[in-house]
């Protein structure tokens, strides 16, 4: 008996990556991509032309983010059925994704066929968490600390990565398709949310929630 044929979308700015998932699916049967995109605007204009029944979705791209993809997604369609698959391993990411509406999440790390399983697991309705995410959600439930992070929603998390990017206003607003003041007044929430009182102290609670990496030191070349 032959397999459901899954319809897939693959999202990612890197078109490599995407060559790589594609070459994987098209050896599964019943799995076929049906559209690819490159950022957050065309693949909500992808998903709008083939309603594909899975969308493979990055986090990390430029512009509007995938967090902020996978909401804006939603919107327009509530049944849109989306798996995150990244590098970002932590916590936070998981659980902004899942309120963003994704029903899976694996990390890049995780071995193919994991994937594979995710995409049907979604395809089926049913949610998909690789063992890495699993066991940091478990810990973190575990260890129940609050950061602040957690009351952020997901446009103000991704404004949060944007901001920790080094984005400017403009930019940000550009990405969003909002103006400069909706940006400053997300600006003014987050830090009201995180309980900091300046860009400085919002770098470092960045950098103590693991969101941004250590800033590596300058070296004279010359010596």
């Amino acid at each position: 008996m032959s397999r459901k044929i899954v319809r897939v979308l693959l999202v990612d700015d890197h078109a490599v990556v995407r060559e790589g998932y594609r070459t994987l699916l098209s050896k599964h049967e019943g799995l076929v991509v049906v559209g690819e995109a490159c950022d957050a605007a065309s693949a909500y204009q992808c998903y709008k032309d083939t309603h594909a029944d899975v969308i493979i979705m990055d986090i990390s791209m430029p512009g509007r983010g995938g967090i902020d993809a996978i909401e804006h997604i939603r919107r327009f369609d509530a049944h849109a059925q989306v798996l995150v698959f990244t590098m970002h391993g932590g916590a936070v990411y998981a659980l902004q994704a899942f309120r963003a509406g994704a029903r899976g999440y694996v990390t890049k790390s995780s071995p193919p066929d994991l994937l594979i399983q995710a995409v049907r697991d979604v395809a089926e309705g049913r949610m998909a968490i690789c063992p890495e995410i699993g066991e940091v959600l478990a810990l973190d439930r575990l260890h129940g600390e609050k950061s602040g992070l957690e009351e952020l929603s997901p446009r103000e998390f991704e404004i949060f990565r944007m901001i920790l990017d080094a984005r400017s206003t403009d930019e940000i607003a550009s990405a969003l398709n909002i103006s400069r003041k909706t940006v400053a007044n997300y600006h003014y929430g987050i830090k009201s949310k995180l309980g900091v009182a300046s860009d400085i102290e919002l770098f470092y609670f960045g950098l103590r929630q693991g969101l941004v990496g250590p800033v590596s030191p300058i070296t004279d070349v010359g010596n």
